[in-house]
């Protein structure tokens, strides 16, 4: 089969795929997840069921390969940030507060039957190790130049700011994400860095001086 033919086949192949995602983000965003079926989604889509059906055996695989492209895209987004910033403060505070609010934003759109459905599978595993691990480096990277701690591992912090960021999905508020933040970048400074005037639980002075704990601090 000519080179340009078979070109041509996957470039349909793409386009019909990219609408039918497209076409599952709409209903998703629209009338929530659990009320997405084959039907709609061609419909949506513009394409016949019958089209459809040679793509996607089910609404099922559909939804896991809108999720699966939807946090590869976010991890670019987190990537993104990163190779803005030089500072290593800054940096981490930028993907965290991302982090955070994608979490808040992607639960207020698709509610919490997004989590319970679809956070299974090889690609969301590798996934997820691939955002931990740009976690860990940029932790590494603060630990490194003495803005951060480096008295606990920066697996073990990775870990912490994603377990802790992961409640970002239920606040009320960007405000309250933002917060969130800020109390979760307080357990990374090193526990000798002056505290400034202890007036403020932010990056820049989490009021260690006059006994006042950041996690109070900050709400």
């Amino acid at each position: 089969m000519p080179k340009l033919w078979n070109e041509t086949i996957e470039e349909h192949r793409s386009a019909v795929r990219d609408a039918t995602l497209d076409a599952t983000a709409a209903l998703v965003a629209e009338h929530g997840l659990m009320s997405v079926t084959m039907s709609r989604i061609a419909q949506e889509a513009g394409i016949g069921r019958a089209t459809l059906y040679k793509y996607f055996p089910d609404v099922e695989s559909v939804l896991i390969a809108w999720h699966e492209r939807q946090v590869i895209h976010h991890l670019e987004q987190l990537e993104a940030v990163r190779d803005r910033i030089t500072d290593p403060g800054e940096r981490l505070q930028a993907v965290l507060e991302t982090y955070a609010l994608i979490s808040y934003e992607r639960h207020g759109h698709h509610g919490a039957d997004v989590a319970g459905l679809l956070h299974q599978g090889p690609v969301i595993t590798q996934a997820h190790q691939r955002l931990l691990e740009l976690v860990r480096n940029l932790v590494a990277e603060g630990a490194a130049s003495g803005v951060l701690r480096a008295d606990v591992a920066a697996d073990e912090l990775a870990a912490y700011c994603l377990h802790a960021l992961g409640a970002a999905a239920g606040l009320p508020s960007k405000a309250a994400v933002r917060r969130l933040v800020e109390v979760t970048l307080a357990g990374l400074r090193p526990a000798d860095r002056p505290s400034g005037d202890g007036t403020s639980a932010t990056w820049d002075g989490a009021g260690h001086g006059d006994g006042h704990h950041p996690r109070h601090g900050s709400h």
